[in-house]
């Protein structure tokens, strides 16, 4: 499995039992990547929802296989093991992950990092972690050496790593896997779907009476699960990144999971949450977790900037309050406040 992440987009789907509509909607669901995993589609009659939950339950064991980092037989964790200097091949599935985040790390100068593992583990959030707690300033220095993108490199078909690295793709698997139950659901001949993965979703089509997959952005509360903001989404994914769920507390403070790697730390700002949409969803999964890392006036100012469909959430004295970029408005309207 992969480390727990937050399911903060709920997909709201009627049940049409009775409906007088020749296509058929159909869903299963089942455990995945410490989460759940639901798929939703209307059938073109050609391919048993049997077979349909089949493939897609080896799609995603075939993904924990290669990525999961709480499995010591994983592809990931093997190729952690190596010391400084190894390289290591790897399936095309992971090449393209490493790649994918040095993209969002070069864009966000490091703000965005798949090495992050050793500082996930010393904090108490990783795989090998011995309980959470706060470092002191002399381990997280010392750790801090065996982090960084640009230690890990590609050549041919094998991952190289130049220090003692590790690799966490938690901030971009469950993206990843979304698209690829979608690749195959298309791939099979169905064009309308709903997808969602540990709270990532994608969506295509419509539903058997025409109407849109409709998504609810989840306002940030730890313990109840409220709308706070309903979308039409037809032929995008969605991610959202919070800090609200996975945490810990010490002398009154809040820790969060989500981890700058610059500072080799958790987060330490008012952003609550930010959802990104993109025709990508791992893109959308990596740049929600890049948005909720520089936090609410660097990362509005960063999405701003690069043409990206988010919606933040930030914590004030009175509450919270919304905020959306252009291109989200342009989307769903503007909804949000500005």
């Amino acid at each position: 499995m992969f480390r727990l992440r937050s399911a903060v987009v709920i997909g709201l789907t009627a049940a049409l039992a009775g409906c007088p509509f020749q296509d058929k909607l159909e869903s299963f669901s089942g455990p995945t990547q410490g989460s759940t995993y639901t798929v939703k589609y209307v059938s073109n009659g050609e391919t048993s929802k049997d077979q349909i939950r089949r493939q897609t339950e080896e799609i995603l064991e075939e993904i924990d296989r290669q990525m999961s980092t709480y499995r010591a037989d994983s592809v990931v964790e093997t190729f952690n093991d190596l010391p400084a200097g190894a390289c290591m091949a790897v399936p095309d599935g992971v090449r393209e992950l490493v790649l994918a985040g040095e993209r969002l790390s070069k864009e966000s100068e490091g703000a965005f990092d798949l090495t992050i593992e050793p500082l996930l583990n010393l904090w108490g959030f990783g795989p090998k972690g011995a309980g959470e707690h706060v470092p002191t300033a002399e381990q997280i220095a010392a750790t801090k050496k065996n982090v960084g993108y640009r230690h890990l490199r590609i050549e041919g078909d094998q991952l190289c790593k130049d220090a003692a690295v590790e690799v966490d793709f938690n901030s971009i698997a469950a993206g990843y896997s979304v698209d690829a139950v979608a690749a195959h659901l298309k791939k099979s001949g169905i064009d309308s779907y709903l997808v969602e993965i540990t709270g990532e979703l994608a969506a295509a089509g419509r539903k058997p009476d025409g109407s849109p997959w409709r998504i609810a952005i989840e306002a940030p509360h730890d313990n109840e699960r409220v709308a706070q903001r309903i979308i039409e989404l037809e032929g995008y994914g969605v991610s959202t990144s919070g800090d609200y769920r996975n945490f810990f507390e010490e002398n009154g403070k809040r820790y969060s999971h989500t981890f700058d790697p610059r500072r080799g730390a958790p987060i330490d700002h008012q952003l609550a949450a930010v959802t990104v949409i993109d025709r990508s969803t791992l893109r959308a999964d990596g740049l929600s977790t890049l948005l909720m890392v520089l936090g609410q006036d660097e990362g509005l100012a960063y999405a701003q900037a690069h043409n990206i469909a988010a919606f933040f959430v930030v914590r004030e004295e009175q509450g919270f309050v919304s905020k959306s970029t252009k291109a989200f408005d342009e989307l769903f309207g503007a909804g949000a406040e500005k």
